[in-house]
Parts: C-alpha cells; structure tokens; sequence
C-alpha cells in the first residue's frame, strides 16, 4: 500500500524576536533567498521611510518603492514599476495594506515574498491572499504564501497597541470559526481539512490561555506564531474556512452596512466569535474568549464600539448575506430579528456575570 505524503506550502523562514529586522540582510542571504541583496523593497508613505532611513545601509542593494495605498491599482503600479528591476525577492516592509500590495506585486511578476510586518492587526501577514480595494469594493486575490516572515517585537511594540488589539480578536476568532466549519461537517457534509482546522484552532487557543499581556514579549511572540499558523492553515485548507466563519460574517456586516462607523477587524471579528460561540451553546468557551478579549482591552459588547443593541441586531441578521453559500451557526439557527434580539440579551447577561 503506497504511503501518501503531502506538501504544506509555507514560508522558509518565520524569525519572531526583538532586534530580527536589524538581521534582515543576513537572514535573507543565509536561506539563499537573496545573496546579492538585488531586493524591491515595498514602504508606505509614513513610517515606512523612517524604516528605510533605518535599513538602508544594511540593504545597499535594494530599490524603494513607496506604495501609494491598498487598492488592487496600486498594486499593479506597484508590480509594472518592480518588474524591470532584476530583483531576486520582493520585501513588503509594513502594515497590512503594504504587504497585500507587496503579495500581489510579488505574485503578478513572479518573485518571492518576503513578509515584514510592522504590527500584528490580523491573520494575512502570511496568507495566501492579497485584500485588495477594487472598483466593486473589496476583492481578494489568491497569491503564493510568503518565503519568509520577519517579526521584529521591538517594532510591533513602537506601533499603536490597538493594531495588537485587533490581532488578538482575529486570532481568537478561529475557534469559532473552526466549530463552524465542523458543523458545516455534520449537517451539510462539507469537507473539513483536520489538519488545518487543528492548526487554526491551536493559534487560537495559544493566545487565549497565555496569561500575559500586550506588552510582553512572551505574549507577543506567540500572538505573532499564531498569526502565521493561521495563515498556514488557510493555506494547507485552500481556503479561508478554518479562519472565518460566523465571526466574520459578523465583521464584514458591520462593515457594509456602517462603513464610516465600523471599528477594527480585530474588534469586530473578536465581538462576533464570543457571541457565535453563545449562540451554538458553548457558554463556558464564550465566557472564557470574551474574559480574555477585557482582559486585552477589546470591546465584548456592540455598545463598547458605538452600536446599540438594536443596530447590533441588523448586523447579525444581515451577516450571512455576506458570504453566500458558507454555513455557520448563523445560517443553521436562521434566527428572527425577535430571536437574535432575545439571544443577545441572554449573551450580554452571561458574560457580565
């Protein structure tokens, strides 16, 4: 009987500590990634020209591209000024926008990614998919997995701690999301990859039971591990299942129908998986996820990000019109706006308690 293997696309290298950017030329010539240090480096406007003022001298062989936003224009600009220049790897060297322009760019002339975050808001530092605004709203793009992730702590901590905030929500909600996808198993038949669900799973649950806070090393390093898994996962799935389910649909409903009020992914996503998680009548786990959301400073009520109940209401009765075709608690319930209503309160006095 043959033995059957497979082949889990994922970065070369993933080097999370304090001090990893100073090493960045050194790291990238060791893994053969890039010898000549011949690199297209990809900055924003802001903070990203202090970093190049920073790494220059290190990378006397890159070029700088300023990117002018997360537009999937952008990007292609971004690719059409890269694409003569003899590079060996593309660096994206910022915040989410960056990179999934970076993603793209990297992708649509063929060369390597090499990942450079400089916060921890969400999961697509090391995803395959580039998030992209569009002439239709937002679209995602399927792209390779970056070769290499480089966290420097010391960076992550220089940014505003709600960008860490918000990673916590993101990485939390994958618990959620995966009980989604097993219902999904159970009631519809839908195939479930164990591998990456438990993958996805494990990055959720690291954050949630370690006991330190936004300013620790120790927390910081594996909020940002859990970050890459789950972009790992999404890879090994070849989808975003084990990182989005009803929580998302939560997010991405408040961001349509209240663009201009809408908080952070994180908040969002965060909110929603505690409250799927009351829903499908896990409410120990969702006391537990909405103690550490507090515990972090996210919000666990609508009202702690400038919702009312009744506007909460629409937004969980919108959600599942936002991603067709993708089944979670919300679908499987398929609640009356009187029963989301009633649902909610009962939610809002279990976590108070």
């Amino acid at each position: 009987m043959p033995v059957l293997t497979r082949l889990i696309p994922s970065p070369v290298v993933v080097d999370i500590r304090a001090g990893a950017l100073d090493d960045l030329a050194g790291v990238l010539a060791d893994q053969r990634i890039s010898a000549s240090g011949k690199l297209a480096v990809a900055i924003s406007g802001g903070s990203g020209a202090a970093l190049r003022e920073r790494l220059a001298p290190a990378l006397p062989g890159a070029s700088w591209y300023e990117v002018g936003g997360g537009t999937l224009d952008d990007a292609i600009k971004l690719a059409d000024a890269m694409k003569s220049g003899h590079y060996d790897a593309v660096v994206g060297l910022g915040g989410g926008k960056i990179i999934d322009c970076a993603k793209f760019a990297a992708a649509r002339i063929g060369l390597p990614l090499v990942a450079v975050a400089t916060n921890l808001s969400h999961d697509g530092l090391c995803s395959p998919v580039a998030t992209l605004d569009n002439d239709a709203g937002r679209g995602s793009y399927g792209v390779p997995n970056p070769i290499a992730v480089v966290i420097d702590l010391d960076i992550i901590r220089e940014a505003p701690v709600r960008f860490v905030r918000s990673g916590i929500g993101d990485a939390l909600s994958n618990i959620s999301a995966v009980a989604d996808w097993e219902l999904a198993n159970r009631e519809k038949g839908e195939q479930i990859d164990g591998l990456a669900a438990a993958i996805a799973r494990q990055a959720g649950e690291a954050v949630l039971r370690h006991p330190g806070g936004v300013g620790d090393d120790g927390f910081l390093t594996v909020l940002a591990e859990g970050l890459v898994l789950t972009g790992i996962s999404m890879s090994v799935a070849g989808d975003s299942r084990p990182a989005s389910g009803a929580c998302h649909e939560i997010n991405h409903a408040f961001d349509i129908l209240h663009p201009k009020r809408a908080a952070s992914h994180g908040e969002q996503c965060g909110l929603g998986a505690a409250f799927a998680m009351h829903l499908r009548g896990a409410h120990e786990e969702s006391a537990l996820m909405a103690a550490c959301l507090r515990r972090h400073g996210l919000p666990v009520l609508p009202e702690e990000i400038g919702f009312s109940a009744d506007e909460f209401v629409e937004v969980v009765a919108y959600a599942p019109q936002t991603r067709p075709g993708r089944y979670t608690i919300l679908e499987h319930l398929d609640l009356s706006n009187d029963q989301i209503r009633d649902a909610y309160a009962d939610y809002a006095k279990a976590i108070a308690s």
